[in-house]
């Protein structure tokens, strides 16, 4: 830096408080160092730095001048600035101490998720400032008008107010009515109030959508984006726009969270209940809880939207801390597509083509009707889920009598076990808690219908595929089958004339405690893409049993399955209205951790027990060695009131392995 910055900027004092980074726990702390007089105008708060650590030269971020050190002892000197960028903002840094604490994890593990790698050349090509933009007026409620509290919640956002809301998505909206539009609105509406905004969605796709609502709306320059799949040039270039303030508007997966947008005003989340918004890296924190955190330290407005209602939302509700932003009923019977249940039991009246494809006789009757018009969506589960146990007669989960917990069949077909305890399951005398009935079945889960057999099913149309190999985004207004797994399916220009929902069991029957909300969720989200009340299909759930996902579908109702859920969870005190931590490692170290660990009087321990799929082999971090394979798991849980109890257990124990 030139003199002139030098003496503009302020006088920082001789010692410099650092965040090393390193994965171990016990020195989750700031480190002391001073500052050689060389390095004094380049070593700001915020900026990267290189220190001697334990013999070892590391990387860490500089967080604080002081004027004197608050220990005894000599100071080792800083050993090189890596770039006076102050890349972490004081706002980030407090909202990723925060999630540190939530999570038992160590502020080291969140900042390596929340400010991306530097590149020099990217940083070197930027303006440091660029000339103010045009002030943004206030667009017109637009899509939010279908929703009777929408306009009066943009009015609080635009005036610079913070209402925290969990926005409900009418199904079967196109154009400027669909989501990517209203969520484009809401940013423009508190970009034109002066404040910046940030909205997170789950998959690039998403992105995609949002990025041309927003370009519609603000034209091109007025927002970036920030996902895993850009090159770490025009990443890096994006993020720097918004840390020096040249954009304030920012869209993007689970990362661009921790973006360091000047005045928030409004964070927003779409679709909470999307496993991609749960980071599966250390401290293994979910979007909507950092959005959470982030809304409450800054004073900016929460969006939570989507089309089905997490736990985690409905959780919020109910405390008051959302407010719900819902269409009225006669508009939501409007919108929301005709839901119609083929059973999978014998069919009288299944012909040749649709037993091929495995696919009952009414769906197939309104596949092909529909195909006259335009698309037909049929949903078909992925593979590869571990087989579950329920009633063959009504099809309720079966539960662990221990704890609770799901029950499942090992890959090697051995005795059923629950997942979480480890307690072996008889399969003769278990009654269902439901209707009584002793008889099991195993439900094997995954893709049974190849799209070559449906193709079969309705010769001389189009198949198109999108899946693990390859996602398809977007499919024209022309009649074809579109084939397609959960949270893979294409948005088609229109919308689909029909949705089928093959193999509904093989959703419902997943051994995870969220199997009903995430089988709700996924049907929602394919059907939402049909034509306003065109018609969908469930397949395979038998008609005469009542099954809440399937009732919650058929009225467009996931806040009544929220709620249900929510309660049964707090009766049997399960999470939420629990707090649960997961330790994995070999069943060896599992038990002398348990051990070592000073746990809550009220804490359940359940297992070790085998981890389902088999070990997976951990790594400390980059350029450290392997540690021995993690094949076993243990979950100790508390009841909600415990969880600080709970945190600061987990974490003394990571200190002290680590």
């Amino acid at each position: 830096m030139g003199d002139d910055e030098t003496t503009q900027r302020p006088a920082f004092g001789p010692v410099a408080a650092v965040v090393v980074e390193t994965p171990l726990a016990h020195l989750d702390r700031v480190f002391e160092y001073s500052v050689p007089a060389e390095l004094d105008a380049d070593a700001v708060p915020g900026a990267r730095v290189r220190v001697r650590f334990s013999g070892r030269e590391l990387d860490g971020f500089l967080v604080e001048r002081r004027e004197a050190p608050q220990h005894d002892g000599r100071l080792t000197p800083l050993r090189g600035v890596v770039s006076p960028e102050p890349v972490l903002t004081p706002e980030v840094l407090a909202l990723s101490r925060a999630v540190a604490d939530r999570y038992a994890g160590t502020l080291s593990d969140v900042l390596r998720l929340a400010v991306p790698k530097r590149h020099a050349t990217a940083e070197k090509a930027l303006a440091l400032e660029c000339a103010p933009p045009e002030p943004v007026p206030m667009p017109d409620p637009g899509a939010w008008v279908a929703y009777p509290a929408g306009p009066a919640w943009l009015r609080r956002l635009g005036g610079g107010e913070g209402p925290a809301a969990a926005w409900g998505a009418l199904p079967g909206r196109s154009g400027d009515a669909d989501w990517p539009s209203a969520l484009a609105v809401a940013a423009t509406t508190a970009l034109s109030g002066g404040r910046g905004a940030l909205v997170v969605v789950p998959d690039h796709r998403d992105v995609d959508r949002l990025d041309a609502a927003l370009t519609a709306l603000l034209g091109k320059g007025r927002h970036v984006r920030l996902t895993a799949d850009q090159g770490p040039q025009a990443r890096y270039t994006a993020w720097l726009k918004v840390l020096r303030g040249h954009v304030k508007v920012v869209i993007g997966t689970r990362a661009a969270a921790f973006a360091p947008v000047r005045d928030l005003g409004l964070v927003a989340c779409w679709d909470d209940g999307d496993d991609l918004l749960a980071e599966p890296r250390a401290p293994y924190h979910h979007v909507g809880v950092v959005l959470a955190l982030r809304a409450a330290m800054t004073g900016a407005a929460l969006l939570t939207g989507g089309f089905g209602r997490s736990l985690r939302v409905q959780v919020e509700v109910e405390s008051g801390a959302l407010v719900p932003v819902d269409a009225d009923t006669a508009t939501l019977r409007s919108a929301a597509p005709r839901v119609t249940i083929a059973g999978e039991g014998a069919d009288e009246e299944r012909d040749g083509p649709s037993a091929r494809a495995h696919i009952p006789s009414r769906a197939w009757r309104v596949a092909k009707d529909a195909l006259v018009d335009g698309p037909v969506l049929v949903q078909v589960p992925r593979r590869g889920y571990q087989p579950s146990l329920s009633c063959a007669e009504c099809r309720t989960p079966v539960r662990c009598t221990r704890c609770q917990g799901p029950v499942a069949v090992g890959a090697s077909r051995a005795a059923p076990a629950c997942r979480w305890c480890g307690l072996a399951i008889p399969p003769h005398g278990v009654s269902c808690a439901h209707c009584g009935s002793g008889r099991l079945r195993s439900s094997v889960t995954g893709a049974r219908r190849t799209a070559e057999e449906i193709g079969r099913a309705f010769p001389g149309f189009p198949v198109h595929t999108s899946g693990s190999g390859e996602v398809l985004s977007a499919v024209g207004r022309e009649s074809a089958l579109v084939i397609a797994t959960p949270g893979a399916e294409p948005v088609a220009d229109g919308g689909y004339t029909a949705v089928l929902l093959l193999d509904a069991w093989a959703s419902l029957d997943l051994p995870v405690l969220d199997a009903p909300l995430e089988a709700l969720r996924r049907w929602m989200a394919a059907s939402a893409l049909a034509r306003e009340g065109r018609a969908v299909v469930l397949c395979g759930a038998p008609e005469a049993v009542a099954l809440p996902a399937v009732e919650a579908l058929v009225r467009w109702d996931p806040a009544w399955l929220a709620a249900r859920e929510l309660a049964d969870r707090r009766e049997l005190g399960l999470p939420p209205a629990a707090r649960v931590a997961q330790l994995t490692g070999g069943r060896r170290a599992l038990e002398e951790a348990l051990e070592q660990v000073d746990l809550p009087p009220s804490a359940q321990v359940l297992g070790p027990v085998p981890l389902i799929g088999g070990a997976a082999r951990r790594g400390p971090g980059d350029g450290e060695p392997e540690r021995a394979p993690a094949d076993h798991h243990v979950l100790v849980r508390v009841p909600a009131a415990e969880t600080p109890a709970l945190t600061r257990a987990m974490l003394a124990l990571k200190a002290f392995r680590s």
